[in-house]
């Protein structure tokens, strides 16, 4: 059988094209961050680390933290951060809940230039504005589904998401198919998570239909 990118295999299969597509938007962002990254003397990976530590709590700006977070290994990230510090955009500082360990926060300067550059997303928000709602809750489910699908199969090592926590359940209402036990609230589908510091790995064993 032909790959996805096989142009006849596209022609005739929904779902190669969908995967070519996805993949288009994927050169697309990457696109958009390299350029973001440049106008300010920074690597793409030290753009999105600068403006996930200003985001992040004491706990979550480590260095083994930020790894899983980009699946990526930890060398990679201390060598990106080493940068950060020499370009004076972060600081490191002993945590304030083990002195052992090392916090990283963003530097006046690295606060600022993370404010310009974590933008670097939005040209895709503008064009999804006009798109109708009911449009975009589809192509989420789809999105989300396909992340924890890939979280299961070891391809994504990290997925902090609603559909890959232990308190996550489905129920039969129709306008709020799920339910976060965590939180004992109705869920929708636009109100998943994909990013969720609450998130509990759920068991191996859930089954993948209790995701959907």
């Amino acid at each position: 059988m032909p790959g996805v990118f096989d142009l006849d295999q596209q022609q005739r299969d929904l779902d190669a094209r969908l995967v070519a597509g996805i993949e288009r938007l994927g050169q697309a962002l990457r696109g958009l961050l390299r350029d973001a990254a440049r106008q300010h003397g920074m690597s793409p990976i030290q753009l999105q680390l600068l403006v996930q530590i200003g985001q992040r709590n004491d706990g979550e700006s480590r260095v083994g933290a930020l790894a899983e977070r980009f699946d990526i290994t930890a060398p990679t990230v201390s060598d990106a951060v080493a940068a950060l510090v020499d370009k004076g955009l972060v600081r490191r500082s002993p945590s304030q809940h083990d002195g052992r360990m090392v916090r990283l926060t963003p530097t006046e300067e690295g606060a600022r230039v993370a404010r310009l550059t974590e933008t670097w997303a939005d040209p895709l928000l503008r064009l999804l504005e006009p798109v109708p709602r009911s449009a975009k809750r589809a192509a989420f489910d789809v999105v989300s589904l396909l992340i924890a699908e890939l979280h299961e199969a070891g391809v994504i090592g990290l997925a902090r998401m609603c559909r890959t926590c232990r308190h996550f359940r489905s129920q039969t209402t129709v306008e709020t198919p799920y339910w976060c036990d965590l939180l004992k609230l109705p869920l929708r589908s636009e109100d998943l998570r994909l990013d969720c510091p609450e998130h509990e790995e759920a068991a191996a064993e859930v089954d993948v239909e209790e995701r959907r």
